[in-house]
């Protein structure tokens, strides 16, 4: 269980800016309602900075993502003995996260009576602009691709100043790559708080739509795989 408690609390603060975000910008009476994109990608990315900062104080090294974990196992860039310890932690972290963001919005799930008004799982798991899911598949695999091949040549991307970068990433990646699925990179990220989601007692909650649930968690391990499998390549 080596590294649990980093990526654990790491996945959380993650989650909680992150997801938190998205309950901001959605819900009503929020005073972050209506945001735009470019407030989007820049709290998501920040949200990864600070996760990557805190979990390396713990003691891993910030994955706070299965797609990094085994890509990175899979290839030799981190050790296979690691990984139940890190995968287990981003899911619970990943789970906990959502909760304290449930928690922090009941008020405002209460007042955002239907899906229309914004009472949707897209608050806390992604969703495709266009429903294609090949397309939506390859979306995914393409900018996870992008992701981890960037963070592979980035180097020991847990100390100093590199956080900050990993989140600039993130946020780019947003930014050109995300409109089509929202960029969910990260099937931890996805799956357990759609999880909670579904589970815990939302107010007027809307649909969870795990028929889409398995993009967000292949397309990520692919692409994090072909783009681990390159990088050795070369």
């Amino acid at each position: 269980m080596s590294g649990f408690l980093g990526e654990f609390l790491g996945t959380m603060v993650l989650i909680v800016f992150g997801v938190g975000c998205g309950a901001g910008i959605s819900l009503r009476k929020s005073l972050a309602h209506g945001q735009s994109w470019l407030f989007v990608t820049l709290a998501w990315g920040m949200a990864v900075t600070f996760g990557v900062y805190v979990a390396a104080h713990f003691g891993t090294d910030g994955h706070l993502n299965p797609a990094v974990t085994l890509a990175f196992a899979a290839f030799g860039y981190f050790p296979w003995r690691e990984v139940p310890g890190y995968l287990l932690g981003q899911f619970l972290g990943a789970f906990v996260g959502a909760a304290l963001v449930i928690l922090q919005y009941y008020p405002h799930f209460w007042q955002t009576k239907t899906e229309a008004d914004g009472n949707t799982v897209g608050i806390f798991a992604t969703g495709p602009a266009i429903k294609a899911p090949f397309f939506n598949f390859l979306s995914e695999v393409i900018a996870t691709f992008m992701f981890i091949f960037t963070l592979l040549n980035l180097g020991d991307f847990s100390t100093g100043l590199k956080p900050f970068i990993v989140g600039l990433l993130i946020m780019v990646v947003g930014q050109t790559l995300g409109g089509t699925t929202g960029f969910a990179l990260n099937p931890a990220r996805d799956f357990a708080p759609r999880l909670a989601y579904a589970v815990l007692p939302v107010p007027n909650r809307g649909q969870v739509h795990w028929e889409y649930a398995w993009v967000p968690i292949a397309g990520p391990i692919i692409g994090g795989l072909l783009a681990a499998g390159l990088e050795r390549m070369l």
